[in-house]
């Protein structure tokens, strides 16, 4: 049988990143006798993969639209120059065969982002070149005729972008992402024992996790109000460049004491351990990776109903859904999570939730979606 020679395109390949470990879920249960895999990037940090074929395209750049134009120009001269099968494009850029909406919607980001900005930050973006030229590249991808399967990891976002644009229904395949049930599991009583001290969280105290970097985006500042209403811990796992307005916030808030910021961590394991339960009330998020792993350890979640992830939450089931900003209802909602080994049966339905959501699913998805494709 003929290999399907599909290029896959991210301007910057990071293992933590979360179109990346889609790619690397979706492709880890291919057959490499069926398919061979091109990544077209402009920075390569990842292993060394020796069936994957890495192609840097990584032209001079002044500035946050020349990066993206460069990029975009680049990427398509090398998929016209090798022919590839198929060119799955990561990235904004119109005249890819398939698209992967795991950014979401640029449009929407800035309506969601309206609403904390101040009236200048507001003008500040509505003049911004930047925002302006991915607008235009957004729009050029989603209208192009090139464009033949958009992939969706959420409903939310095929909503959103039939909304903006007008795409057909039938442009769309919700694929959502995958997570290894092997890897992320809930603890034993030793290891959430022994990840609590390490955390120096009392055994029994009701702690919140939150996973993310780029704080605002994904309501930092909306959980640790919520903590600072309840008795509640929290342990922020992530990264920001404005990570000591946090720690003031919450020393003013007077919950400095019960929060541990732990920064970016290469394995999250321990840290989902010592948690009941995963808070994360995103202004804005596709379908993050952490609320799988967050369901798959067996904690309940407590995101927005802007986050696609919510579409695997039955509020009171496997956790609760509010608005990002309404801080009234989380702060309730963030009381309402259990210690886990109390009461467990909401970790588990979270767990039950999301057994399906396996690599070796995501990428027979994937394989059917190509073999169709090229048929077409």
């Amino acid at each position: 049988m003929k290999k399907i020679r599909l290029a896959i395109v991210r301007q910057k390949y990071r293992p933590d990143g979360g179109a990346e470990r889609f790619i690397s879920r979706a492709l880890e249960a291919l057959d490499s006798d069926e398919l061979e895999l091109n990544i077209l990037t402009r920075q390569w940090s990842g292993e060394p993969r020796p069936n994957w074929h890495v192609h840097i395209c990584n032209p001079a750049k002044w500035g946050r639209v020349s990066r993206e134009r460069g990029f975009a120009e680049a990427a398509k001269r090398c998929w016209q120059r090798e022919h590839f099968d198929l060119v799955q494009s990561h990235e904004r850029i119109a005249g890819c065969d398939v698209f992967r909406a795991g950014d979401g919607v640029h449009r929407v980001w800035l309506e969601q982002r309206a609403r904390i900005d101040t009236p200048w930050q507001r003008w500040l973006t509505s003049m911004s070149g930047y925002h302006r030229y991915v607008l235009a590249a957004e729009e050029a991808m989603f209208h192009s005729s090139s464009l033949k399967k958009i992939i969706c990891n959420s409903a939310m976002v095929m909503n959103d972008i039939i909304r903006c644009y007008q795409v057909p229904a039938d442009k769309f395949a919700l694929i959502y992402n995958a997570i290894d049930s092997s890897s992320f599991y809930p603890s034993s009583s030793e290891q959430r024992q022994l990840a609590r001290e390490r955390l120096s969280l009392p055994d029994e105290a009701c702690a919140l996790i939150y996973v993310g970097s780029g704080f605002e985006r994904k309501g930092l500042r909306q959980a640790i109000a919520a903590i600072a209403a309840t008795d509640r811990y929290l342990v922020v796992v992530g990264q920001d460049k404005h990570q000591p307005k946090y720690l003031a916030y919450a020393n003013s808030l007077g919950c400095r004491q019960r929060i541990r910021f732990v920064g970016i961590q290469k394995d999250v394991l321990p840290f989902y351990h010592a948690a009941d339960g995963l808070i994360l009330p995103t202004l804005y998020d596709p379908f993050p990776n952490v609320i799988l792993e967050a369901m798959a350890c067996g904690l309940p979640v407590i995101t927005s109903q802007t986050c696609g992830g919510a579409e695997f939450i039955e509020p009171g089931i496997q956790g609760y859904v509010c608005d990002a900003l309404d801080l009234k209802t989380l702060t309730e909602l963030a009381a309402a999570i259990p210690l886990r080994h109390r009461r467990p049966d909401m970790g588990l339905a979270a767990r039950e939730r999301v057994k399906e959501c396996t690599p070796a699913r995501l990428s027979s998805e994937l394989t059917e979606l190509y073999r169709q494709l090229l048929e077409d």
